[in-house]
């Protein structure tokens, strides 16, 4: 293993912070894997995952069963994992701004194109070599792209890390969750077997959920790619890109840990990433889902939340979900599902406002528009 330690810059007067990044394997071999955990910084199961996975890896290498680089970033969020208020981490959001720390990712696909426009030549009938072409153009681009703070260094910095990877997995966290995924809608039959090794009740998916998230901003860009220049040249499919959301904030164990990174093993063993033998895919729980076809509930009114729909459950129209009780009359307010769908994720707080988020399920029929993911 290799650590490569990259400095921030911006980060204020008198500090500093840095991103290490643990290079397994051989560089440059033909077959790259991206991991990072915690971009949203306080994402402490997707950490404690990525530590288990350092320690396999380790063992992987020393074996010689690594058949990809595979780069790992444990704290991929230095700069949120710093930001405290009485005694508990905000990560999700850069204070300063307000900015969402998985949101708006740099979207290149103009600047990608411009430069492989600019040299015609550079793309020819060699699926590979347009493949290598589009990666060492999105890097110039990357290094091209004017950063003013902290915030747009440590976005630039993940991108360089990840751009020219095969696989790449995002590894976060809800407030209360089941196992779920994010992913692409071409990237489905690629990330179908992670989510069958993972268990994953609830695999949503969307060609452009309006986020500019990371791992739509490696998919996304390459699906514009595509059909940009797929009439005239042949273009590769990108990367596998999938967020996956390690239950919730409090699922914090060992043994859960150590199920999880050894199930991101056996896909990639799946993937032939690692030399071993393949583990038989597990059944896949419940089939992939629309994002848009997520139902998203919302308080309509102050109170104390009970839920009344169990994580991972299969919840049936017309079932009531969410309780809010009035702590000063006691008057009940009841939600109830207008989708069959599994309840993915909820709240973790007990006290909800008047338009506050309450939790999540899936549904087979799109239904939202505009920006699919929350704050």
């Amino acid at each position: 293993m290799q650590s490569v330690i990259h400095p921030l810059p911006f980060v204020g007067t008198g500090t500093a912070q840095s991103v290490v990044a643990q290079h397994f394997g051989e560089a440059n071999c033909g077959r790259k894997v991206y991991v990072q955990a915690a971009l949203h910084a306080d994402e402490i199961p997707a950490m404690l995952v990525a530590t288990r996975l350092r320690e396999k890896l380790l063992v992987l290498e020393a074996q010689g069963r690594l058949r990809a680089e595979v780069v790992l970033l444990s704290v991929a969020n230095p700069l949120g994992l710093n930001q405290w208020l009485m005694g508990a981490p905000q990560g999700r959001f850069e204070l300063a701004s307000g900015r969402n720390y998985n949101r708006s990712f740099p979207m290149l696909f103009d600047a990608i194109v411009k430069l492989l426009e600019q040299q015609p030549e550079s793309l020819t009938d060699d699926i590979a070599r347009n493949r290598d072409r589009v990666r060492a153009a999105w890097r110039e681009a990357l290094l091209a792209r004017p950063v003013t703070d902290a915030f747009g260094a440590l976005q630039s910095l993940l991108m360089l890390q990840a751009h020219d990877a095969d696989i790449v997995l995002d590894l976060h966290c809800s407030r209360e969750a089941t196992m779920h995924l994010y992913t692409g809608d071409e990237c489905w039959p690629a990330a179908e077997p992670l989510a069958r090794y993972l268990g994953s009740k609830a695999n949503l998916l969307a060609l452009d959920s309006g986020a500019h998230s990371f791992d739509e901003a490696q998919s996304y860009t390459w699906y514009q790619l595509r059909q940009h220049f797929g009439a005239t040249y042949p273009m590769p499919s990108g990367p596998v890109s999938v967020t996956v959301e390690h239950r919730g904030q409090r699922d914090v164990s060992y043994e859960q840990a150590e199920a999880d990174a050894s199930a991101i093993l056996q896909y990639l063993t799946y993937t032939g990433d690692v030399d071993g033998q393949v583990s038989p895919l597990p059944e896949l729980p419940y089939p992939a889902t629309p994002l848009a076809g997520s139902e998203q509930f919302r308080a309509p009114c102050a109170g104390v939340l009970v839920h009344r729909a169990a994580l991972g459950a299969l919840v049936e129209i017309d079932q009531p979900v969410f309780d809010i009780v009035d702590p000063v009359t006691g008057d009940i307010t009841t939600l109830v599902s207008r989708t069959q769908g599994v309840m993915y994720m909820r709240r973790d707080v007990r006290f909800v406002n008047a338009g506050d988020p309450l939790g999540r399920v899936t549904g087979h029929r799109s239904q939202r528009t505009g920006m699919l993911l929350g704050a």
